[in-house]
């Protein structure tokens, strides 16, 4: 089986970047998490939804999307995958607030992978007090319509796949502390 998604890669692995795919959010507009971005766990009080995303731009031949978020300052030594959305239909262009939450309220043929959780869904920013990391949310314009990967794929795995698929992509870097 890992045989085939290989194989299925290693045919379609050239990318192109045209520059023009844009994102934006409201809830990171301000440049800092929302409250409602923050876990309810571990220690933090906030709402753990998944923030709202809009995008614009795609370049020609864009198939299908990824959505991700991550915090490259976890104290992990390779950081934390809060949430992975993938197989984004061509024709979507926004994602609502909490959208990450529950895979129901995903576009039809979508799917999330486990975050470094463990959990196929959006889990919210908790850094450890006194220290302010860096919440990368990044959407990725892909040429093929399905992502070559097992859905329990890991999130490094769809990051490596994704970035060899991609046309484009398109980041917004909020910070978050408590």
């Amino acid at each position: 089986m890992k045989a085939l998604y290989l194989m299925s890669f290693l045919s379609v692995a050239t990318a192109a970047s045209a520059g023009s795919l844009a994102v934006e959010s409201r809830d990171m507009a301000s440049g800092r998490l929302a409250p409602e971005q923050f876990a309810n766990v571990f220690g933090c009080a906030g709402g753990n939804v998944s923030p709202e995303i809009r995008w614009s731009g795609a370049p020609e031949g864009t198939q299908s999307y990824v959505v991700t978020l991550y915090d490259p300052d976890a104290t992990t030594g390779s950081g934390f995958w809060h949430w992975v959305a993938v197989d984004i239909p061509a024709g979507v262009t926004s994602l609502s607030s909490g959208a990450g939450d529950d895979a129901s309220r995903l576009p039809k043929g979508a799917y999330m992978v486990r975050n470094d959780a463990g959990d196929a869904h959006f889990l919210g920013a908790c850094p450890p007090e006194g220290t302010t990391h860096r919440y990368v949310l990044t959407v990725k314009a892909i040429k093929i319509a399905k992502l070559p990967v097992p859905e329990n794929a890991t999130p490094a795995l769809v990051g490596f796949v994704s970035n060899m698929l991609k046309l484009d992509e398109a980041r917004i870097v909020a910070t978050g502390a408590r």
